[in-house]
């Protein structure tokens, strides 16, 4: 039925109007009327005057024909940026696009050549810009000069001013940005809701230390700078399937999607460097140790928990920045660490092995597992996978928030200094390890606190303590170099003692020792081995001989010695060919009464 003629529906709605002061540029994000009345669809414009061959400079304005030249979609710049990383400067612009608001911050830089690359970062955003008016859009960004200053930075994590920035999200602070390429991934992305996570995946993870330390492990980052704990990792240990990588998709569903945010060790050491920095104060999930190079895994284990990359030069021999970070690292393996890097033959560091920390993930109850809440393993896998890529990046921008409104730092020192001290150690390297426990023991803690995860209090501290237990346990107790160095000079003596030693009271010369290491004594039913100085170095891989000397007193390995001043732990023999020898009397079984948990 037709409507009345004197009821005509009006479809367009009537759009505000604007008189500029021209000439000038012009933004708006919604229909407008200009002071002739003609509409001007959103976007950027230059609001100037028709000029022919006849027109006076001192002509009325009121009297010039005006033009409204349309430049680009809405794209207004809302203040101008300093990059608190280097102290480059640019300008935060806010787009309008058909997919929605988005902002973007253009370097300044950008200005100095021919604008391209920057133009065509905001045609991939969904930007539209006059094709015969790109040089008069950058002439527009170049034009604006807001008064609002942000700071801005490369790096997620704490910022100086005491935010927390996220890509797309800054916690504690609207004058604080993430500024990074339109193109680069996004590591923290969002899915589901926090309430579906805590369901799906965090109380099917209660009863399980191995999961409990993984989404604490996620959740320490935030807290390290401020406890003074420094990086590292631990390092899941266990068979092929044995559910080692879901509980890196658990841990990395703390910050974002896990199919995205986890990281592999399949890549070279500058590639580790723009991992870690890319999640700094967060985790970096690496899985499968055995893609690693097995010559430079060690290396790259300490300069995670080291925080720094290698600096570098550009083409121009200009020094680039170092990278840098501060996080815990989740590992997975068949191998440890030590055993992969052996591979090629290099001995196992101590120090690389404090910072990687071996964790059992392979013959609890169910393999990774020690409840699987009623449910089959296979089901109990399941479950979870779907679950975490149903629901993100939730529970760790939570976790800050809640970190920041309680604005307790002396407290929240405290609060680590009680849980720390649960952790018993007998050294300073064993502390360090058990630092890294109480943190993510703190961490999960806290969490329960919140509300955020739905465990009974003391699950997260107990969890850790499990696991730090069965590490110490394994370890055994004492410096880590000492065990190193005893269980080399054990496994030179499995290998070589026969084949580089004989009986020192055997006087005719063995004619088939090559590459003498020693001689051996027998001492009633025991075999002592009387290492020469060179033999003694490369059975300890490398140590001084100073170092290997004090750790094999600290054992009581060093059956005999003479006592003059200048035997420095040796006795002196009669060799079976002539002459004599300052040798080191080993004792085997006491290096293995000390070493047994290797």
């Amino acid at each position: 039925m037709r409507p009345p003629e004197n009821n005509v529906i009006n479809l367009r709605p009537e759009a505000p109007k604007v008189e500029p002061d021209r000439p000038c540029w012009g933004v708006y994000e919604h229909w407008v009327t200009n002071e002739k009345g003609r509409r001007l669809k959103p976007g950027v414009y230059w609001h100037g005057f028709k000029r022919s061959a006849s027109d006076d400079d001192g002509d009325d304005k009121a009297d010039r024909p005006i033009t409204d030249e349309w430049i680009a979609t809405p794209v207004t710049v809302a203040a101008r940026t300093t990059n608190s990383d280097d102290g480059s400067e640019g300008r935060f612009l806010r787009l309008l696009t058909d997919s929605g608001p988005k902002e973007w911050i253009i370097p300044m830089e950008v200005f100095g050549g021919s604008g391209e690359d920057a133009r065509r970062t905001l045609f991939g955003m969904g930007v539209i810009i006059a094709l015969k008016k790109r040089g008069q859009f950058m002439e527009y960004l170049l034009d604006q000069r807001p008064a609002e200053v942000f700071a801005t930075t490369c790096r997620p994590g704490w910022h100086e001013s005491g935010a927390f920035v996220l890509p797309g999200r800054t916690i504690g602070s609207d004058k604080v940005r993430y500024q990074a390429s339109a193109k680069g991934q996004n590591l923290f992305s969002v899915r589901g809701s926090l309430d579906g996570w805590k369901v799906e995946v965090a109380a099917k993870c209660e009863g399980n230390p191995v999961l409990t330390l993984a989404i604490g492990c996620a959740l320490a980052g935030p807290l390290l700078s401020l406890v003074g704990v420094l990086g590292g990792g631990v390092h899941l240990v266990g068979d092929s399937s044995s559910g080692k990588s879901l509980a890196q998709l658990i841990g990395s569903s703390v910050w974002g999607d896990p199919g995205i945010f986890a990281a592999s060790w399949d890549m070279t050491k500058g590639g580790l460097e723009i991992e870690a920095s890319s999640r700094n104060d967060t985790m970096l999930p690496l899985d499968e140790i055995k893609r690693a190079d097995p010559k430079r895994v060690q290396e790259m284990a300490y300069s995670l928990a080291n925080g720094q990359g290698k600096g570098t030069m550009t083409r121009d021999r200009e020094a680039r920045g170092k990278l840098s970070w501060r996080l815990l690292a989740l590992s997975s393996g068949e191998r440890s660490l030590s055993e992969h890097a052996a591979i090629s033959g290099n001995a196992a560091h101590a120090g690389a092995e404090l910072r990687m920390v071996d964790v059992n993930a392979g013959t609890r109850t169910h393999r990774a597992f020690d409840e699987l809440h009623g449910l089959e393993g296979a089901d109990f896998h399941r479950q979870l996978t779907v679950a975490v890529g149903a629901n993100h990046g939730h529970i760790g921008p939570a976790f800050v928030e809640r970190l920041l409104a309680s604005d307790d730092r002396p407290g929240l020192l405290e609060d680590f200094a009680g849980i720390r001290a649960q952790f018993a150690e007998d050294n300073a390297q064993a502390g360090r390890v058990a630092d890294r426990f109480a943190v993510i023991a703190l961490a999960g803690e806290m969490a329960i606190a919140y509300g955020l995860l739905p465990w009974t209090p003391g699950t997260a501290l107990a969890d850790c303590q499990l696991l730090y237990g069965e590490w110490l346990s394994r370890v055994g107790g004492g410096n880590a170099e000492d065990r190193q160095i005893l269980a080399g000079i054990l496994d030179f003596i499995d290998k070589h003692g026969s084949s580089r030693f004989s009986d020192v009271e055997d006087q005719s010369p063995d004619a088939k020792v090559f590459n003498r290491a020693g001689y051996w004594e027998v001492i009633g039913t025991k075999r002592l081995y009387l290492f020469n100085k060179s033999a003694l170095t490369e059975a300890a891989h490398g140590h001084g001989l100073a170092r290997v000397v004090k750790a094999l007193e600290g054992a009581g390995a060093i059956a005999k010695h003479d006592t003059d001043r200048d035997s420095r732990r040796t006795k002196k023999y009669r060799l079976p060919a002539g002459g004599s020898a300052r040798l080191y009397v080993i004792d085997p079984d006491a290096m293995d009464s000390e070493g047994g948990g290797l």
